[in-house]
């Protein structure tokens, strides 16, 4: 069953001058620190990379939290959800502390999916509720 859906768009632009304005500081306060390994990586290499990757897991965290209903509040926080990747690529979302446990609790999966293009990058969530819940 169904839970909440979530979509976001992001305006790369927006997430780049963020980056210039705040320096690391933007991406630690948004990413995970497996997330912050890999935009270093990136960034170092390609800074466009880096960006983008910071505004894929911008708009992916959005779209997580209005699939579950709490937009940017706690339990929800940008660090305890971390957008990560499956061996072949497919993004997956991994869940820390209170808001892993909160989402077990209420019997979520979630599912997601990052795209970036030009200027934007946007992202579509589904959170299902397992097993359903009966009236």
């Amino acid at each position: 069953m169904i839970h909440g859906i979530g979509t976001d768009i992001c305006d790369i632009r927006r997430i780049r001058a963020s980056l210039e304005r705040h320096g690391d500081r933007f991406a630690q306060k948004i990413l995970s620190e497996g997330e912050l390994a890999v935009w270093r990586r990136r960034s170092s290499r390609w800074p466009e990379r880096g960006v983008r990757y910071l505004a894929t897991r911008f708009s992916a965290k959005e779209a997580f939290s209005k699939a579950i209903g709490l937009g940017m509040r706690l339990p929800m926080h940008w660090r305890l959800c971390e957008i990560a990747n499956r061996p072949s690529g497919e993004p997956m979302i991994v869940l820390h502390g209170g808001l892993k446990d909160w989402f077990d609790a209420q019997g979520l999966t979630a599912h997601i999916t990052v795209t970036d293009e030009s200027e934007y990058a946007a992202s579509f969530c589904v959170v299902e509720r397992w097993p359903p819940m009966h009236d």
